[in-house]
């Protein structure tokens, strides 16, 4: 895969993300420095509105951070024109929501074709896709006939289809029991590594960390190592 060729598949450096001015400002993200190497899974915990889910919007290029640089292999997005940011989105990250925000009319292997046809490059072969993540057998069925843990699949593959270089996951195991929660994040790391996209997982489930290859903690919106005892 593409994204192997780079040892630096997402770089945050000195980001900083504020809100309002005057006493009404909110810092969201507080000096964050991270960098994630393609075939990396890293998972960000953390209490909610500690800036978990702001620092995954200037990941993927959605905010303009107020400070620093975001660099996606060698392309800054700080820098970069919306038009072209609009373009590298579609083409180089890819999200995994919380809901998996499934298309309800589309069956599961028409959800990975849509994409590619969006995109309008050739990525990776959907059936193909659909048989790595397991769903090879449901890819004629819509999500209203999938279980949580199977729209889950979908969305994963669905993210993977163009090849991003960079993938940003948001709860993915929030609506799924235990077992269901393990099997899609253990699924996740396995095709972050087969494919080498640099991956962010932001979570509150710290049963799943077992399956990730780095774990941060976000409180206040800085970032650092997750402390052994708070696993």
């Amino acid at each position: 895969m593409s994204a192997t060729t780079t040892t630096t598949g997402l770089s945050l450096k000195n980001v900083g993300l504020q809100f309002g001015d005057g006493d009404s400002t909110v810092t969201a993200l507080d000096d964050v420095n991270l960098e994630v190497a393609p075939g990396e899974l890293v998972a960000i915990v953390g209490p909610s509105g500690a800036g978990k889910s702001s620092l995954l919007a200037v990941a993927g290029g959605l905010t303009q951070p107020t400070s620093g640089s975001v660099v996606l292999r060698d392309i800054d997005l700080t820098a970069t024109p919306q038009r072209q940011l609009a373009e590298i989105r579609r083409n180089q990250i890819g999200f995994v929501f919380q809901s998996s925000n499934l298309l309800p009319s589309l069956t599961a292997l028409d959800q990975l074709r849509l994409m590619s046809t969006i995109t309008g490059r050739p990525g990776r072969d959907p059936n193909e896709l659909l048989e790595s993540v397991g769903m090879a057998h449901r890819a004629g069925k819509r999500p209203g006939q999938l279980s949580g843990g199977e729209r889950q699949r979908v969305g994963i593959a669905r993210a993977l289809v163009t090849d991003p270089a960079v993938l940003l996951v948001d709860e993915p195991t929030a609506a799924l029991d235990r077992a269901r929660s393990h099997e899609v994040v253990q699924l996740l790391a396995d095709e972050t590594h087969r494919a080498g996209v640099a991956t962010i997982m932001v979570t509150h489930d710290h049963d799943v960390l077992v399956h990730c290859d780095r774990v941060l903690e976000m409180i206040d919106g800085k970032l650092s190592p997750l402390a052994t005892d708070a696993a």
